[in-house]
């Protein structure tokens, strides 16, 4: 594995938000991964709603297989428009939605681990919604980190290209210094009209 050395100040600092063109490859991954789990999230959220469960009632209700109250219901509807929002916007910012809202299920899904069998466990988690925090919250992750993130980028990632700026300037270059084809070949001789 090769390793790059860090120089203070020649490694410029990566934004989340650059812009990446609409119709970019990366952003319709970010936006399918965002639009599912957002009109997920919304649908469950509304099924709840539609149950009429209490808004803090730890009874056991279940919706979809899951345990759920108004609270969890009225959670889960707020995320699912905020992805979903971020589905419509898309590029970087529906990536960095999945990727935020990814690592906030996988940390919620630990947090409710331990509260399941105590009087603070006020969203009603059992363990299957404790499962399914984690499972949405890698899919999320995996969603908003693809084509950011890897050993493996090719060369004209945008991201790849931003954290190797040093590699870019140098295939610029390359590029510059290689003899143009029209360089290489003579026109041809003008024909005889004979």
């Amino acid at each position: 594995m090769a390793t790059q050395a860090l120089r203070p100040g020649t490694r410029g600092r990566i934004r989340l938000d650059e812009h990446l063109p609409v119709d970019h490859r990366l952003s319709t991954v970010y936006r399918i991964g965002a639009g599912l789990m957002g009109l997920g999230l919304i649908a469950f959220g509304i099924l709840g709603l539609t149950n009429n469960i209490g808004f803090f009632d730890t009874g056991g209700d279940q919706v979809l297989g899951l345990n759920s109250n108004g609270a969890l219901s009225v959670l889960s509807i707020c995320v699912g428009v905020l992805l979903f929002a971020g589905m419509v916007i898309g590029g970087n910012i529906a990536s960095t939605l999945n990727m935020t809202f990814g690592i906030l299920f996988i940390l919620n899904g630990f947090l409710n681990l331990g509260l399941l069998q105590t009087d603070y466990n006020f969203l009603a988690f059992k363990i299957q919604n404790v499962l399914f925090s984690f499972v949405v919250g890698i899919i999320l992750m995996t969603f908003g980190m693809y084509g950011r993130v890897g050993s493996a980028l090719p060369h004209d990632n945008p991201y790849w290209r931003a954290r190797h700026p040093q590699a870019v300037a140098a295939e610029q270059e390359r590029a510059r210094a290689a003899p143009s084809p029209s360089a290489e070949t003579p026109p041809p001789p003008p024909r005889d009209a004979s």
